[in-house]
């Protein structure tokens, strides 16, 4: 089975390189589809000059659900993963998140950063993280404990067949809830960890965990 990377990037000059070097070492047969949402900062003409990827050029910054919902247009493999530009997620761990889909286990993986211990992270987004697995759990019926896990697998033909709305960080809660709402189990399998600061560039805030908190609840509601 061919694995499709979708990368979105917005002002990562720091990381982008470091990032598609991890990712082409992963041991599984990939694409790697990487969309620049306008990024200001070099990132995007450094892309350019790269010839192994699949380059997608936003031509407004659009957000990280928007350069997903492009990214998902150009997939041609089996399976997809998401993958952020900044060094926080290990691509060692792909074989792991897609065995369970190759297996036929199941169709969808969430990678858990707490399933084997505590990562090192701030405490407010910490008590993020758990008040959004336990309300999609509870929401949902499901045992989630990384809903807001950047990686996230699925069969391609199932996460190109979900009507996204997501413009920002809502992807997550979006894609959560309407899988569960399908009936459909996530897996969860534990990875690597190793949170930023908003000083080296992390971008999501408070405000966001709102938003994600309210899409849970309203697409548990809104059919």
């Amino acid at each position: 089975m061919k694995l499709s990377v979708i990368i979105p990037v917005y002002n990562e000059l720091d990381t982008i390189e470091a990032t598609l070097d991890r990712v082409r070492k992963s041991p599984v047969e990939k694409e790697i589809i990487v969309v620049d949402d306008y990024s200001a900062d070099g990132t995007r003409e450094l892309l350019q000059g790269i010839s192994d990827i699949q380059l997608v050029l936003h031509k407004e910054n659009m957000g990280k659900g928007m350069a997903l919902r492009t990214g998902l247009q150009y997939v041609t493999g089996d399976i997809v993963i998401i993958q952020d530009a900044d060094l926080e997620y290990d691509p060692a761990d792909y074989p792991a998140m897609i065995e369970p889909i190759v297996s036929g286990e199941v169709d969808v993986v969430y990678g858990s950063r707490f399933l084997n211990s505590r990562p090192k992270m701030r405490l407010p987004n910490y008590i993020a993280n758990r008040v959004l697995a336990a309300a999609a759990s509870i929401l949902f019926g499901a045992r989630i404990t990384d809903e807001a896990t950047c990686y996230k697998a699925f069969r391609a033909h199932l996460i190109k067949s979900i009507p996204l709305t997501c413009r920002r960080f809502e992807f997550c809660p979006e894609v959560t809830a309407k899988i569960l709402r399908q009936g459909l189990r996530i897996k969860e399998v534990p990875i690597r960890y190793e949170a930023r600061t908003v000083a080296q560039g992390k971008k999501i805030g408070w405000w966001d965990g709102v938003v994600a908190l309210w899409t849970l609840i309203k697409f548990r509601i809104v059919r």
